[in-house]
């Protein structure tokens, strides 16, 4: 019985690629040092699949930034802003389509599906000229194979591209994307060309928007798209690959009728109801590449439970035809549990990082095969028997509290605009107030500290000082820049929801559960195995010592409970909304004491609500219902003159606008500079805003520091579709990843250019009355 894997992680179990990525961007290293730090982690990837003996091992997952960036590459898709003139793409074009340059900006980042790694949007127009421009794909394959590994190249598949993109800038934002398959479709040819006679058997084709809700015509494009490769293709093994949900009835339909094809992958941890598909008819002659083995989580799989679910397979598509494999790319996981040595042993007993679920994968299919390893299996069933049983798992109290917010909606008393008033009396803030998302950069220094404070270096009462030191370092730059509402910037904390989830019960912690969230950017999820409850303040100490440092507003600042749910490893034993209640009613607690405490400004992030959002629409009302409601309860019992931020980014908005308005913050700061500013189009279409706003005015995910005139010509577009007494100017996020030399001439910039439109909107007041006064009638 055969073996695969989708994808693997790439940044190596101790984040090598992100240190080698960082080291050649700052200039401290070569092209060459970091193209053999890639080479060496992909050889270990390799080799390590193929000696616990995965059949089907893929090749081109392996990525410098992102995949979908890969193929823009492949297809020489370049915009002409990076002035590429042809040839192999190299780093410095491949980096400035990511990250953007000093002269031009980077292209848009969002959300890969509902996952949290983000990606490049293509930009596409009648006008791109398509060429065969990187041979990446090509060239892993070869490096694999003289090392003794024949791989299944994996390629972005061309429907999936397309419908992943968007117009370029300047072209019609209804222009049809899938009128460019008949100009990508040769490029691919040629890969596929150049990969059979580099001696490849398999190819896979990565078709994720398969599980989404298509159209007639966009299904039609799956069906187009292969007929024209099928002649390249012959020869060859294909394998159509989903995940991250349900293939509906139609998609699989058309997915299991293409010609050319081999074999279909399924994710049948998320997508349960595609087992009916199978059942309900599997073409005879066909491949089923069963995913049973979860590639988003990291709970060890029930193995009995799999190995039943893949005999009733087996009676349907042959022995023959079935193969085990992962239900998406272990990209979404941590790499190895070996690197734990302090994890709690009988949680580590429970889990499953990717080079366990490559070793779940296997076993399974040798069990198929007649070779089941009874010992492997008896420890697995005895790990899922001691979770269901363990009794940190429950506490009785928590399940109560969050079974009793049933049957209200958790709304302030007092709307929105009466708030706003009340705050602003309290506050006094100028038209067009400027603030920051809530981090500062995170100094070499300031790691150093946390480092040495949690290895117990230094002492708590030396930590302390350090890291009030370094707040008050941060209220200076700012009050020195004069901005109107500040942040602390957050240098007692390493990522914003391991910091809460090392506070909360419930949560466990990895020293190296890494993954990748977008270019060398990793963060380290925690891992939420029980009920969960706040024991203690979190934040109210830093927050309240922060805002003793200056006479302006001092944000408290929080990371709201869908985000924490979304970007934490969630238990899977009870439903997801259950866990968001619980968090939620902890995070209630800490607002309500940041409150008491003097803090009349409190953000509560919620980056990644639109994340989590289902991939298909039957299952949005549902979603938004719990997510919005867990945010509304939060801060219901807040009195009217405390003013409720939060922050959302890198996710396409416009869709949901009206659950956001649904949330009733005060404040909502919000990405837009990098998206080419889409979320003011909904603005510009009529919704109307009545709670404070701010788009972000700048790109923090670039080096690149923008002029005051860029600034204030962001400000000018959104003062057209917003009103001025609610808008805010802010960047678009965080600014962790930065350095201080890009900062503060950016935040200086940023405050300029509020200043400006301060002084010329009060200009046009005031020649506004003069004009009324001159041409009243007597």
């Amino acid at each position: 019985m055969a073996s695969h894997i989708v994808g693997y992680p790439r940044m190596g179990p101790k984040r090598e690629l992100k240190f080698a990525l960082e080291s050649f961007w700052d200039g401290k290293s070569s092209a060459e040092e970091l193209q053999k730090v890639a080479a060496n982690l992909r050889t270990s990837i390799w080799k390590q699949m193929a000696d616990t003996g995965i059949k089907y091992i893929p090749s081109n997952t392996f990525s410098y930034y992102d995949q979908v960036l890969d193929t823009t590459a492949m297809l020489g898709a370049v915009p002409p802003r990076y002035n590429w003139t042809g040839g192999e793409i190299g780093f410095d074009t491949y980096f400035s389509m990511a990250r953007g340059n000093a002269s031009v900006p980077a292209m848009e980042m969002t959300k890969w599906f509902d996952t949290n790694y983000h990606f490049i949007v293509p930009e596409l127009g009648p006008d791109v000229k398509f060429s065969y421009a990187s041979h990446k794909a090509v060239d892993e394959y070869k490096e694999a194979k003289s090392l003794g590994v024949d791989t299944v190249p994996v390629l972005i598949g061309p429907v999936t591209y397309l419908l992943l993109s968007k117009p370029a800038k300047g072209v019609e934002k209804t222009f049809p994307l899938l009128s460019l398959l008949d100009k990508i479709l040769p490029v691919y040819k040629e890969v596929i060309a150049e990969l059979k006679a580099a001696g490849a058997s398999w190819i896979q084709f990565d078709e994720p928007t398969l599980v989404k809700d298509l159209e007639s015509h966009q299904l039609e494009a799956f069906t187009k798209a292969y007929a024209e490769l099928e002649s390249s293709l012959s020869g060859l093994n294909v394998l159509i690959e989903t995940y991250f949900a349900d293939v509906p009835a139609d998609a699989f339909r058309t997915l299991t009728a293409l010609k050319g094809v081999s074999a279909f992958g399924f994710d049948l941890v998320r997508g349960t109801q595609t087992l009916d598909l199978i059942k309900g008819g599997f073409p005879s002659d066909k491949y089923l590449f069963a995913g049973v083995v979860d590639g988003r989580n990291i709970w060890a799989n029930d193995l009995a439970s799999s190995l039943s679910i893949l005999q009733t397979l087996e009676g349907i598509v042959g022995k023959d035809k079935l193969v085990v494999s992962t239900s998406s790319s272990l990209l979404h996981t941590a790499v190895d549990l070996v690197n734990e040595p302090k994890l709690d042993q009988e949680i580590k007993s429970w889990l499953a990082f990717a080079a366990q679920k490559v070793v779940e994968v296997n076993a399974l299919a040798k069990a198929l095969a007649g070779q089941k390893d009874e010992a492997f299996f008896s420890a697995n069933a005895e790990a899922q028997a001691s979770r269901k049983s363990s009794p940190r798992v429950n506490n009785d109290a928590v399940q109560k509290a969050a079974a009793a917010l049933k049957g209200s909606d958790h709304r302030r008393a007092t709307n929105v605009s009466a708030r706003l008033d009340a705050q602003q009396k309290k506050l006094n803030l100028p038209i067009l107030p400027t603030t920051t998302i809530g981090s500062f950069p995170q100094t070499i220094e300031l790691r150093r500290v946390r480092r040495e404070y949690k290895a117990k270096k230094i002492s708590e009462e030396e930590y302390v000082k350090a890291i009030k030191e370094e707040i008050n370092k941060v209220v200076k730059i700012q009050e020195e820049l004069d901005i109107d509402v500040l942040v602390h910037g957050e240098p007692e904390r390493n990522d914003m929801v391991e910091y809460f989830g090392e506070q909360l019960s419930g949560f466990a912690f990895t020293a190296n559960g890494w993954v990748q969230s977008y270019g060398s950017r990793c963060v380290k999820p925690p891992i939420i195995y029980g009920d969960v409850s706040r024991p203690k303040p979190m934040t109210v100490f830093w927050s309240t010592a922060a805002q003793s440092m200056t006479k302006r507003p001092m944000k408290g600042m929080l990371t709201g409970p869908v985000t924490i749910l979304n970007w934490s490893f969630v238990r899977n034993d009870q439903p997801r909304f259950e866990t968001c209640y619980q968090i939620a009613l902890a995070i209630k607690d800490e607002v309500e004491d940041l409150e008491k405490a003097g803090i009349t400004v409190i953000q509560i992030d919620e980056a990644a609500l639109r994340e989590g959002l289902p991939l298909r629409k039957s299952e949005h009302a549902f979603y938004l219902d719990w997510a919005v409601h867990s945010f509304r309860i939060t801060n219901v019992g807040v009195q009217d003159t405390t003013q409720i931020h939060t922050h959302m980014c890198y996710s396409n908005f416009n869709d949901i606008i009206h659950s956001i308005i649904d949330m009733d913050a005060d404040v909502i700061t919000i990405e837009n500079s990098r998206s080419d500013e889409k979320l003011l189009s909904v603005f510009r279409e009529g919704v109307k805003y009545g709670a404070g706003i701010g788009p972000g005015v700048y790109d923090i995910h670039s080096p690149r520091i923008p002029s005051t005139e860029e600034i204030a010509d962001r400000i000018n577009k959104m003062l057209a579709v917003l009103e001025t007494n609610i808008l805010w100017v802010n960047p678009d996020c965080g600014l962790k990843t930065r350095k201080y030399t890009e900062v503060k001439p950016a935040l200086q910039n940023m405050v300029a250019a509020a200043k400006q439109l301060r002084t010329q909107l009060a200009s046009a007041k005031e020649a506004w009355k003069g004009h009324n006064i001159k041409t009243k009638i007597p």
